[in-house]
């Protein structure tokens, strides 16, 4: 009987740590990993930017995509002008679904970069999308990223004012 119930305690034990090691908290976020894929949560009334990229640091990403939805009360979303090499930014605030973000992550001189796109629906069931600069959580953000085992690096082509992945570093 004592072996049994040593034996119960380890188990309980062990399991413990797996789901404690799983569950990541940080500032604004929370996350749960699972298997190498991230699910990661947004807290109401934050900077999507803001906590991906602290989140990114915290567990050390440095390559990957991010998919996800929500609803935010704030976007500023940009648009690339090729002929100017600059983008333009606008500035939404109202309530809107995210029924899309999608991105990758990558790093650009030392610094995690992340690239999102966002696709936007409007109360009266229009849509918005672009670049997305930032936006502010309202209600959810549902994230899923994807880590891969490189780092890559994003380095600025002045032709044409973006910046691009640089495999040879």
């Amino acid at each position: 009987m004592k072996l049994r119930t040593f034996i119960t305690i380890l188990i309980l034990t062990i399991m413990t740590q797996v789901n404690a090691q799983s569950f990541i908290k940080g500032n604004g976020w929370t996350a749960r990993k699972v298997g190498t894929t991230y699910i990661v949560s947004l807290n109401d009334k934050t900077s999507i930017l803001e906590d991906l990229t602290d989140f990114v640091k915290s567990e050390k990403i440095t390559a990957g995509s991010i998919v996800g939805i929500g609803a935010i009360n704030e976007a500023t979303l940009r648009f690339f002008d090729p002929t100017t090499k600059n983008y333009v930014d606008k500035k939404f605030s109202e309530q809107m679904e995210v029924s899309n973000i999608t991105g990758n992550i990558s790093e650009v001189l030392d610094k995690p970069m992340l690239h999102l796109h966002v696709t936007l629906g409007r109360s009266d069931y229009s849509a918005l999308a672009g670049h997305l600069l930032d936006g502010k959580i309202r209600g959810a953000g549902e994230l899923y990223v994807y880590p891969v085992d490189s780092k890559i690096i994003k380095v600025k082509n002045e032709n044409v004012g973006l910046n691009f992945y640089d495999f040879e570093k």
